[in-house]
């Protein structure tokens, strides 16, 4: 199967992936933090057309499930499910560490993701499977793994590997992942609004 649509709206980043046969197009918007849902569906439109694939011709439509941005996540999630509604045709969930770790060629690397406040996302792969799950780190823990670290940010590790994270959806979306007929995001911890209502719990508010 070759016929796909993928889009990646779990960070500050919008990719857009499209291929149909031996045509692709990539478009890719570096910045555009809180305007995924404003800029997504022109930019699916405009990959779609430039290649000439309908949703119906796809085989299957692939998103980034997490962890990222909850806002950013639920969109894509909510977008491609609404085209394999519309085209009956099924889901392919991707994970940001999906996108990093079939593009390396390290036999063992672990995925690093900026999670701010000196903490970050981290997922351990062996031979292309999960070898640790994905988890929330400090920065001291991140520093003391053992294998190279790979990611798609500036991040002050030795041994990290920076990649282009606008080159990484297309080995994602082929080589990563079973076709589903559901797709749910990816939250390694709770989000903000969460955390603090635990907390508000625990001192009695």
């Amino acid at each position: 199967m070759t016929d796909f649509l993928a889009i990646d709206t779990s960070s500050r980043h919008l990719t857009v992936y499209a291929q149909k046969g031996d045509k692709s197009v990539l478009r890719h918007l570096p910045d555009c933090a809180m305007q995924h849902s404003v800029v997504l569906m022109d930019e699916i439109d405009k990959a779609l057309n430039e290649i000439a694939l309908t949703p119906q011709e796809c085989d299957f439509f692939a998103a980034v499930t997490g962890p990222g941005s909850f806002t950013g996540i639920r969109i894509g999630i909510a977008t491609a499910k609404g085209f394999a509604l519309a085209a009956n045709k099924p889901l392919k969930p991707l994970t940001a560490f999906d996108l990093i770790a079939y593009n390396v060629n390290s036999k063992k690397s672990f995925v690093v993701i900026d999670a701010a406040h000196a903490h970050y996302y981290v997922c351990g792969y062996e031979e292309g499977k999960v070898c640790f799950k994905p988890s929330y780190l400090s920065e001291e823990e991140v520093a003391a793994l053992p294998a190279p670290l790979f990611g798609f940010e500036d991040l002050p590790f030795k041994n990290y590997n920076k990649l282009e994270v606008k080159n990484c959806l297309m080995n994602a979306a082929l080589k990563c992942g079973e076709l589903s007929n559901d797709m749910h995001a990816l939250y390694v911890r709770k989000s903000q609004a969460e955390e603090a209502l635990c907390e508000n719990k625990k001192v009695g508010i």
